[in-house]
Protein backbone atom coordinates (compact mmCIF):
# COMPACT_ATOMS: atom_id res chain seq x y z
CA UNK A 1 0.00 0.00 0.00
CA UNK A 2 1.52 3.28 -1.14
CA UNK A 3 0.93 6.71 0.38
CA UNK A 4 -0.41 7.90 -2.99
CA UNK A 5 -1.14 6.24 -6.31
CA UNK A 6 -1.59 8.15 -9.56
CA UNK A 7 -3.85 5.80 -11.47
CA UNK A 8 -4.50 5.16 -15.13
CA UNK A 9 -2.66 8.01 -16.84
CA UNK A 10 -0.26 7.91 -19.78
CA UNK A 11 3.10 7.96 -18.00
CA UNK A 12 6.17 9.49 -19.64
CA UNK A 13 9.31 7.78 -18.36
CA UNK A 14 12.70 8.67 -19.91
CA UNK A 15 12.51 5.63 -22.19
CA UNK A 16 8.85 5.27 -23.16
CA UNK A 17 5.23 6.15 -22.48
CA UNK A 18 2.45 3.80 -21.42
CA UNK A 19 -0.77 3.68 -19.43
CA UNK A 20 -0.19 2.66 -15.84
CA UNK A 21 0.14 3.63 -12.19
CA UNK A 22 2.75 5.47 -10.15
CA UNK A 23 3.15 4.66 -6.46
CA UNK A 24 4.54 7.35 -4.15
CA UNK A 25 5.92 6.86 -0.65
CA UNK A 26 7.01 9.95 1.25
CA UNK A 27 8.77 12.32 -1.14
CA UNK A 28 9.85 9.82 -3.78
CA UNK A 29 8.53 7.57 -6.53
CA UNK A 30 8.42 4.02 -5.15
CA UNK A 31 7.03 2.07 -8.11
CA UNK A 32 5.88 2.56 -11.69
CA UNK A 33 3.72 -0.20 -13.11
CA UNK A 34 2.56 -0.47 -16.69
CA UNK A 35 -1.08 -1.53 -16.84
CA UNK A 36 -1.77 -0.40 -13.28
CA UNK A 37 -2.89 -2.38 -10.27
CA UNK A 38 -1.16 -0.42 -7.50
CA UNK A 39 -3.05 0.41 -4.32
CA UNK A 40 -2.68 3.58 -2.29
CA UNK A 41 -4.08 5.40 0.72
CA UNK A 42 -4.76 8.31 -1.63
CA UNK A 43 -5.63 7.67 -5.27
CA UNK A 44 -5.52 10.32 -7.99
CA UNK A 45 -7.45 9.31 -11.11
CA UNK A 46 -5.41 10.28 -14.17
CA UNK A 47 -7.53 8.42 -16.73
CA UNK A 48 -7.26 10.02 -20.19
CA UNK A 49 -4.59 12.41 -18.90
CA UNK A 50 -0.82 12.59 -19.34
CA UNK A 51 1.53 12.07 -16.40
CA UNK A 52 4.70 14.11 -16.82
CA UNK A 53 7.73 14.74 -14.60
CA UNK A 54 7.56 18.10 -12.87
CA UNK A 55 8.73 20.79 -15.25
CA UNK A 56 11.89 22.81 -14.63
CA UNK A 57 12.33 26.44 -15.65
CA UNK A 58 16.04 27.06 -16.32
CA UNK A 59 15.77 30.85 -16.54
CA UNK A 60 13.85 32.86 -13.96
CA UNK A 61 14.23 36.32 -12.43
CA UNK A 62 12.38 37.02 -9.18
CA UNK A 63 14.48 39.28 -6.97
CA UNK A 64 15.79 41.47 -9.79
CA UNK A 65 17.13 45.00 -9.34
CA UNK A 66 17.02 46.40 -12.88
CA UNK A 67 16.90 49.82 -14.51
CA UNK A 68 16.28 51.67 -11.26
CA UNK A 69 13.48 49.45 -9.99
CA UNK A 70 12.94 45.88 -8.82
CA UNK A 71 10.87 43.07 -10.31
CA UNK A 72 7.39 43.08 -8.79
CA UNK A 73 7.16 39.41 -7.79
CA UNK A 74 8.48 37.91 -4.59
CA UNK A 75 9.41 34.24 -4.22
CA UNK A 76 5.99 33.33 -2.88
CA UNK A 77 4.00 34.83 -5.75
CA UNK A 78 6.36 33.67 -8.51
CA UNK A 79 6.67 30.12 -7.19
CA UNK A 80 2.92 29.73 -6.73
CA UNK A 81 2.48 30.87 -10.34
CA UNK A 82 5.13 28.37 -11.41
CA UNK A 83 3.47 25.47 -9.60
CA UNK A 84 -0.05 26.00 -10.94
CA UNK A 85 1.54 26.06 -14.39
CA UNK A 86 3.25 22.72 -13.79
CA UNK A 87 6.77 23.97 -12.98
CA UNK A 88 8.07 22.35 -9.80
CA UNK A 89 11.69 23.54 -9.90
CA UNK A 90 13.14 26.90 -10.94
CA UNK A 91 16.67 28.10 -11.57
CA UNK A 92 16.80 31.75 -10.57
CA UNK A 93 19.40 34.20 -11.82
CA UNK A 94 21.30 35.93 -9.02
CA UNK A 95 22.12 39.36 -10.48
CA UNK A 96 24.44 41.38 -8.20
CA UNK A 97 25.72 44.85 -9.03
CA UNK A 98 29.27 45.63 -10.07
CA UNK A 99 30.32 46.47 -6.50
CA UNK A 100 28.57 43.54 -4.80
CA UNK A 101 30.49 40.56 -3.48
CA UNK A 102 29.35 37.22 -4.96
CA UNK A 103 29.09 35.59 -1.52
CA UNK A 104 26.83 38.28 -0.08
CA UNK A 105 24.69 38.26 -3.24
CA UNK A 106 24.26 34.50 -2.99
CA UNK A 107 23.25 34.81 0.66
CA UNK A 108 20.78 37.62 -0.13
CA UNK A 109 19.02 35.68 -2.89
CA UNK A 110 19.01 32.39 -0.98
CA UNK A 111 17.59 34.01 2.17
CA UNK A 112 14.77 35.58 0.16
CA UNK A 113 13.95 32.26 -1.50
CA UNK A 114 13.99 30.38 1.82
CA UNK A 115 11.50 32.88 3.19
CA UNK A 116 8.71 32.17 0.74
CA UNK A 117 9.53 29.88 -2.19
CA UNK A 118 6.85 27.22 -2.65
CA UNK A 119 8.64 25.18 -5.33
CA UNK A 120 12.17 23.78 -5.27
CA UNK A 121 14.90 26.14 -6.43
CA UNK A 122 18.54 26.58 -7.31
CA UNK A 123 20.58 29.39 -8.85
CA UNK A 124 22.77 30.64 -11.66
CA UNK A 125 25.18 33.21 -10.23
CA UNK A 126 25.85 36.23 -12.44
CA UNK A 127 29.48 37.31 -12.47
CA UNK A 128 29.77 41.08 -12.81
CA UNK A 129 32.60 41.76 -10.38
CA UNK A 130 35.73 39.69 -11.03
CA UNK A 131 38.57 40.86 -8.80
CA UNK A 132 40.68 38.57 -6.61
CA UNK A 133 38.12 38.60 -3.77
CA UNK A 134 35.36 37.66 -6.18
CA UNK A 135 37.41 34.79 -7.63
CA UNK A 136 38.07 33.42 -4.15
CA UNK A 137 34.39 33.63 -3.24
CA UNK A 138 33.29 31.97 -6.48
CA UNK A 139 35.53 29.01 -5.72
CA UNK A 140 34.04 28.68 -2.25
CA UNK A 141 30.45 28.95 -3.49
CA UNK A 142 31.08 26.12 -5.95
CA UNK A 143 32.74 23.97 -3.28
CA UNK A 144 30.47 24.70 -0.33
CA UNK A 145 27.07 25.74 -1.72
CA UNK A 146 26.74 23.57 -4.81
CA UNK A 147 26.77 26.46 -7.28
CA UNK A 148 27.26 24.82 -10.68
CA UNK A 149 26.51 27.60 -13.16
CA UNK A 150 27.63 31.18 -13.64
CA UNK A 151 25.80 33.82 -15.69
CA UNK A 152 27.46 36.46 -17.84
CA UNK A 153 26.02 39.38 -19.78
CA UNK A 154 27.39 40.54 -23.11
CA UNK A 155 24.94 43.44 -22.86
CA UNK A 156 23.87 46.31 -20.58
CA UNK A 157 26.97 48.49 -20.88
CA UNK A 158 28.15 49.96 -17.59
CA UNK A 159 25.77 47.85 -15.52
CA UNK A 160 26.04 44.09 -16.00
CA UNK A 161 28.37 43.52 -18.93
CA UNK A 162 31.69 41.72 -18.44
CA UNK A 163 34.91 42.69 -20.24
CA UNK A 164 36.58 40.28 -22.64
CA UNK A 165 39.60 40.09 -20.37
CA UNK A 166 37.47 39.00 -17.43
CA UNK A 167 35.35 36.73 -19.60
CA UNK A 168 38.41 34.80 -20.72
CA UNK A 169 39.64 34.38 -17.16
CA UNK A 170 36.18 33.41 -15.92
CA UNK A 171 35.90 30.73 -18.61
CA UNK A 172 39.24 29.29 -17.55
CA UNK A 173 38.00 29.21 -13.95
CA UNK A 174 34.71 27.60 -15.00
CA UNK A 175 36.57 24.93 -16.95
CA UNK A 176 38.75 24.22 -13.92
CA UNK A 177 35.76 23.98 -11.58
CA UNK A 178 33.49 22.07 -13.97
CA UNK A 179 30.94 24.88 -13.97
CA UNK A 180 28.68 25.87 -16.88
CA UNK A 181 28.74 29.45 -18.18
CA UNK A 182 25.22 30.62 -19.05
CA UNK A 183 25.36 33.65 -21.30
CA UNK A 184 23.20 36.52 -22.49
CA UNK A 185 24.70 36.97 -25.95
CA UNK A 186 24.56 40.40 -27.54
CA UNK A 187 27.13 43.20 -27.79
CA UNK A 188 26.99 45.96 -25.18
CA UNK A 189 29.00 48.48 -27.22
CA UNK A 190 27.04 48.01 -30.45
CA UNK A 191 23.71 48.32 -28.63
CA UNK A 192 24.80 51.42 -26.73
CA UNK A 193 25.89 53.11 -29.95
CA UNK A 194 22.67 52.26 -31.82
CA UNK A 195 20.47 53.35 -28.91
CA UNK A 196 22.15 56.75 -28.79
CA UNK A 197 21.75 57.13 -32.54
CA UNK A 198 18.03 56.34 -32.43
CA UNK A 199 17.34 58.65 -29.49
CA UNK A 200 19.19 61.49 -31.22
CA UNK A 201 16.83 60.98 -34.17
CA UNK A 202 13.82 61.32 -31.84
CA UNK A 203 13.00 57.61 -32.02
CA UNK A 204 12.05 57.09 -28.38
CA UNK A 205 9.12 54.62 -28.32
CA UNK A 206 9.17 50.92 -27.48
CA UNK A 207 8.95 50.05 -31.17
CA UNK A 208 12.61 51.10 -31.48
CA UNK A 209 13.83 48.59 -28.92
CA UNK A 210 14.19 45.79 -31.48
CA UNK A 211 16.02 47.89 -34.10
CA UNK A 212 18.49 48.94 -31.40
CA UNK A 213 19.62 45.33 -30.88
CA UNK A 214 19.15 43.53 -34.23
CA UNK A 215 19.62 39.85 -34.94
CA UNK A 216 23.19 40.20 -36.18
CA UNK A 217 24.20 41.69 -32.82
CA UNK A 218 22.80 38.64 -31.04
CA UNK A 219 24.33 36.18 -33.49
CA UNK A 220 27.66 37.96 -33.19
CA UNK A 221 27.45 37.64 -29.42
CA UNK A 222 26.91 33.90 -29.72
CA UNK A 223 29.90 33.58 -32.02
CA UNK A 224 32.04 35.65 -29.66
CA UNK A 225 31.07 33.47 -26.69
CA UNK A 226 31.78 30.29 -28.62
CA UNK A 227 35.20 31.51 -29.74
CA UNK A 228 36.18 32.02 -26.12
CA UNK A 229 34.72 28.62 -25.20
CA UNK A 230 36.70 27.00 -27.99
CA UNK A 231 39.87 28.62 -26.70
CA UNK A 232 39.31 27.61 -23.05
CA UNK A 233 37.32 24.38 -23.28
CA UNK A 234 34.57 25.85 -21.10
CA UNK A 235 30.99 24.56 -21.22
CA UNK A 236 28.59 27.30 -22.36
CA UNK A 237 24.81 27.62 -22.44
CA UNK A 238 23.22 30.37 -24.55
CA UNK A 239 20.11 31.74 -22.85
CA UNK A 240 16.93 33.14 -24.48
CA UNK A 241 18.00 32.65 -28.11
CA UNK A 242 15.58 34.62 -30.28
CA UNK A 243 16.49 33.85 -33.89
CA UNK A 244 17.70 31.19 -36.30
CA UNK A 245 20.91 33.04 -37.07
CA UNK A 246 22.00 32.84 -33.43
CA UNK A 247 21.16 29.12 -33.29
CA UNK A 248 23.21 28.57 -36.46
CA UNK A 249 26.28 30.25 -34.98
CA UNK A 250 26.04 28.00 -31.94
CA UNK A 251 25.66 24.87 -34.06
CA UNK A 252 28.64 25.84 -36.23
CA UNK A 253 30.69 26.04 -33.05
CA UNK A 254 29.28 22.74 -31.82
CA UNK A 255 30.47 21.08 -35.03
CA UNK A 256 33.96 22.35 -34.21
CA UNK A 257 33.77 20.63 -30.83
CA UNK A 258 32.57 23.50 -28.64
CA UNK A 259 30.43 22.31 -25.71
CA UNK A 260 27.49 24.66 -26.31
CA UNK A 261 23.78 24.28 -25.53
CA UNK A 262 20.98 26.56 -26.75
CA UNK A 263 17.92 27.70 -24.80
CA UNK A 264 14.72 29.25 -26.15
CA UNK A 265 12.17 31.06 -23.99
CA UNK A 266 8.40 31.02 -24.28
CA UNK A 267 7.80 34.62 -25.47
CA UNK A 268 10.13 34.22 -28.46
CA UNK A 269 8.17 31.15 -29.58
CA UNK A 270 4.70 32.71 -29.72
CA UNK A 271 4.99 36.53 -29.86
CA UNK A 272 6.53 38.69 -32.59
CA UNK A 273 7.88 42.22 -32.75
CA UNK A 274 4.53 43.73 -33.76
CA UNK A 275 3.48 43.37 -30.12
CA UNK A 276 6.20 45.84 -29.11
CA UNK A 277 4.94 48.18 -31.85
CA UNK A 278 1.47 48.56 -30.36
CA UNK A 279 0.36 52.21 -30.05
CA UNK A 280 -0.06 54.37 -26.94
CA UNK A 281 3.02 52.85 -25.28
CA UNK A 282 1.22 49.50 -25.03
CA UNK A 283 4.23 47.98 -26.76
CA UNK A 284 6.28 48.49 -23.58
CA UNK A 285 4.60 45.41 -22.13
CA UNK A 286 6.49 43.39 -24.72
CA UNK A 287 9.99 44.83 -24.35
CA UNK A 288 12.55 42.18 -23.47
CA UNK A 289 16.13 41.45 -24.49
CA UNK A 290 16.92 39.98 -26.90
CA UNK A 291 13.76 41.49 -28.38
CA UNK A 292 10.79 39.84 -30.02
CA UNK A 293 11.62 39.21 -33.68
CA UNK A 294 9.78 38.76 -36.98
CA UNK A 295 7.21 35.97 -36.95
CA UNK A 296 9.39 33.91 -39.31
CA UNK A 297 11.79 33.29 -36.43
CA UNK A 298 9.13 31.20 -34.66
CA UNK A 299 9.58 28.44 -37.21
CA UNK A 300 13.36 28.55 -36.88
CA UNK A 301 13.09 28.05 -33.12
CA UNK A 302 10.37 25.37 -33.24
CA UNK A 303 12.34 23.49 -35.90
CA UNK A 304 15.42 23.76 -33.70
CA UNK A 305 13.48 22.25 -30.80
CA UNK A 306 12.10 19.46 -32.98
CA UNK A 307 15.50 18.43 -34.34
CA UNK A 308 17.48 18.86 -31.12
CA UNK A 309 19.46 21.98 -32.00
CA UNK A 310 17.61 23.90 -29.28
CA UNK A 311 17.70 21.87 -26.09
CA UNK A 312 15.58 23.70 -23.49
CA UNK A 313 12.68 26.12 -23.06
CA UNK A 314 12.69 28.58 -20.17
CA UNK A 315 10.84 31.82 -19.59
CA UNK A 316 13.23 34.63 -18.68
CA UNK A 317 10.39 35.55 -16.31
CA UNK A 318 11.08 39.17 -15.29
CA UNK A 319 7.87 40.82 -14.04
CA UNK A 320 7.63 44.61 -14.17
CA UNK A 321 4.26 46.33 -13.92
CA UNK A 322 3.03 48.27 -16.95
CA UNK A 323 1.89 51.08 -14.68
CA UNK A 324 4.54 52.40 -12.33
CA UNK A 325 7.52 50.50 -13.80
CA UNK A 326 7.42 50.00 -17.58
CA UNK A 327 6.22 53.61 -17.89
CA UNK A 328 9.58 54.82 -16.55
CA UNK A 329 10.56 54.66 -20.23
CA UNK A 330 7.68 56.70 -21.64
CA UNK A 331 10.07 59.23 -23.16
CA UNK A 332 13.02 56.88 -23.70
CA UNK A 333 12.70 53.20 -24.64
CA UNK A 334 16.11 52.42 -23.11
CA UNK A 335 14.60 53.07 -19.67
CA UNK A 336 11.79 50.49 -20.02
CA UNK A 337 12.47 47.60 -17.62
CA UNK A 338 12.91 44.46 -19.72
CA UNK A 339 10.72 41.41 -19.33
CA UNK A 340 7.63 39.50 -20.47
CA UNK A 341 6.47 37.33 -17.54
CA UNK A 342 5.56 33.73 -18.42
CA UNK A 343 6.46 31.52 -15.46
CA UNK A 344 2.84 30.33 -15.16
CA UNK A 345 1.99 30.17 -18.85
CA UNK A 346 5.11 28.43 -20.24
CA UNK A 347 3.96 24.80 -20.35
CA UNK A 348 0.50 25.59 -21.70
CA UNK A 349 2.02 27.84 -24.37
CA UNK A 350 4.40 25.08 -25.44
CA UNK A 351 1.58 22.54 -25.48
CA UNK A 352 -0.85 24.80 -27.33
CA UNK A 353 1.48 26.28 -29.95
CA UNK A 354 4.00 23.45 -30.17
CA UNK A 355 2.39 20.08 -29.49
CA UNK A 356 -1.17 20.85 -30.62
CA UNK A 357 0.08 22.43 -33.84
CA UNK A 358 2.36 19.50 -34.64
CA UNK A 359 5.63 21.38 -34.32
CA UNK A 360 6.91 19.13 -31.55
CA UNK A 361 5.49 16.05 -29.83
CA UNK A 362 4.72 15.50 -26.15
CA UNK A 363 7.98 13.63 -25.63
CA UNK A 364 9.95 16.60 -26.92
CA UNK A 365 7.96 18.92 -24.65
CA UNK A 366 8.97 16.82 -21.64
CA UNK A 367 12.59 16.76 -22.76
CA UNK A 368 13.00 20.47 -23.44
CA UNK A 369 10.93 21.68 -20.48
CA UNK A 370 12.21 19.20 -17.90
CA UNK A 371 14.58 16.31 -18.63
CA UNK A 372 17.19 18.17 -20.65
CA UNK A 373 17.28 20.96 -18.06
CA UNK A 374 17.85 18.47 -15.25
CA UNK A 375 20.67 16.81 -17.20
CA UNK A 376 22.29 20.08 -18.22
CA UNK A 377 22.33 21.48 -14.69
CA UNK A 378 23.20 18.40 -12.61
CA UNK A 379 19.78 17.54 -11.19
CA UNK A 380 19.04 14.34 -13.10
CA UNK A 381 17.59 11.85 -12.23
CA UNK A 382 16.44 13.34 -8.92
CA UNK A 383 14.56 15.89 -11.01
CA UNK A 384 13.31 15.74 -14.59
CA UNK A 385 12.37 12.06 -14.73
CA UNK A 386 9.66 9.64 -13.66
CA UNK A 387 11.85 6.83 -12.34
CA UNK A 388 11.86 4.86 -9.11
CA UNK A 389 13.83 6.79 -6.50
CA UNK A 390 13.44 10.22 -8.06
CA UNK A 391 11.60 13.05 -6.31
CA UNK A 392 7.84 12.67 -6.74
CA UNK A 393 7.55 15.91 -8.71
CA UNK A 394 4.70 14.94 -11.01
CA UNK A 395 2.23 16.75 -13.26
CA UNK A 396 -1.09 15.20 -14.20
CA UNK A 397 -1.83 17.11 -17.39
CA UNK A 398 -5.27 17.54 -18.94
CA UNK A 399 -4.72 17.80 -22.70
CA UNK A 400 -8.45 18.29 -23.30
CA UNK A 401 -8.72 21.55 -21.38
CA UNK A 402 -9.65 24.50 -23.61
CA UNK A 403 -9.65 28.17 -22.65
CA UNK A 404 -7.76 31.42 -23.12
CA UNK A 405 -4.89 33.03 -21.28
CA UNK A 406 -6.20 35.68 -18.88
CA UNK A 407 -4.56 38.03 -16.40
CA UNK A 408 -7.22 37.23 -13.82
CA UNK A 409 -5.99 33.62 -13.69
CA UNK A 410 -2.41 34.63 -12.92
CA UNK A 411 -0.75 34.27 -9.52
CA UNK A 412 2.19 36.55 -10.35
CA UNK A 413 1.89 40.09 -8.98
CA UNK A 414 2.30 41.55 -12.47
CA UNK A 415 -0.50 43.88 -13.62
CA UNK A 416 -0.92 42.40 -17.11
CA UNK A 417 -0.70 39.12 -19.03
CA UNK A 418 1.52 39.12 -22.09
CA UNK A 419 -0.65 36.46 -23.72
CA UNK A 420 -4.07 37.93 -22.90
CA UNK A 421 -6.87 36.37 -24.96
CA UNK A 422 -4.63 33.89 -26.78
CA UNK A 423 -5.91 30.36 -27.29
CA UNK A 424 -4.97 27.86 -24.57
CA UNK A 425 -5.17 24.09 -24.92
CA UNK A 426 -4.13 21.99 -21.95
CA UNK A 427 -3.69 22.58 -18.24
CA UNK A 428 -1.80 21.09 -15.30
CA UNK A 429 -4.67 19.38 -13.51
CA UNK A 430 -2.82 18.09 -10.43
CA UNK A 431 0.75 19.02 -9.49
CA UNK A 432 2.88 17.14 -6.96
CA UNK A 433 6.03 18.50 -5.33
CA UNK A 434 8.00 15.77 -3.60
CA UNK A 435 4.90 13.67 -3.07
CA UNK A 436 2.49 16.37 -1.92
CA UNK A 437 -0.30 17.90 -3.99
CA UNK A 438 0.52 21.61 -4.31
CA UNK A 439 -1.75 22.72 -7.17
CA UNK A 440 -5.08 21.63 -8.59
CA UNK A 441 -6.88 23.02 -11.63
CA UNK A 442 -5.16 26.38 -11.56
CA UNK A 443 -5.27 26.85 -7.78
CA UNK A 444 -2.36 26.68 -5.34
CA UNK A 445 -3.18 24.26 -2.52
CA UNK A 446 0.26 23.67 -0.97
CA UNK A 447 2.14 25.18 1.94
CA UNK A 448 3.84 28.55 1.53
CA UNK A 449 7.60 28.30 1.83
CA UNK A 450 7.72 24.55 1.28
CA UNK A 451 10.31 24.70 -1.49
CA UNK A 452 13.88 23.59 -0.78
CA UNK A 453 17.26 24.70 -2.10
CA UNK A 454 18.98 22.24 -4.43
CA UNK A 455 22.78 22.26 -4.23
CA UNK A 456 24.05 20.74 -7.46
Amino acid sequence: MFDTVIHGGTIYTPEQSFVGDIGINGETIAEIKEGGGLEGTQVIDATNKCVFPGFIDPHVHIHLPFMGTNAIDDHESASKAALVGGTTTIIEMICPGSDDEPASAFTEWKDLAEDGCCCDYTFHLAVVRFDELAKEQLRKLVANEGVQSFKIFLAYKGALNISDENLLELMKLAKELGVTITAHCENAEAIDSKQKELLTEGKTGPEWHEPSRPRNVEAGGVQHLCEFAEQTGATVYVVHTSCGEAVSRAMEAKERGVDVTVEAVAPHLVLDKTYAERPNFEGAKFVMSPPLRDEEEHEALWNGLANGLVSTIGTDHAPFNFKGQKDMGTENFTLIPNGIPSIQERIDLVHTYGVCKGKIDSRTMVDVCSTNVAKQFNMFPRKGALVVGSDADIVVYDTDYVGTFKHEDGLSKIDYCGFEGMERKGRSDVVFLRGKVVAEQGKFVGETGSGIYLPR
